[in-house]
């Protein structure tokens, strides 16, 4: 049986961490939204963009994160 590693989502832009919401072991659905961002004044939500299992939460609300930062890593 093959492991496949596991699918990162990562930040798209310099933001505050409004909420997490999700944590290891959850489910998750494409187009759930894992992370509430804050970037200007607007919400930003990041949105799972396959069906997956939550491996790690690599953020905490008030943290602000960097383009790129990966937030959640989630497996097949």
């Amino acid at each position: 049986m093959s492991r496949r590693a596991p699918t990162t989502i990562a930040a798209e832009m310099v933001a505050n961490v409004m909420s997490v919401g999700v944590q290891p072991g959850d489910k998750v659905a494409a187009g759930d939204t894992v992370v509430l961002l804050e970037s200007m004044k607007m919400e930003i939500p990041v949105l799972a963009e396959a069906p997956g299992t939550v491996v790690a939460v690599k953020v905490a609300s008030g943290d602000v994160v960097q383009e790129g930062d990966v937030l959640v890593e989630l497996s097949a």
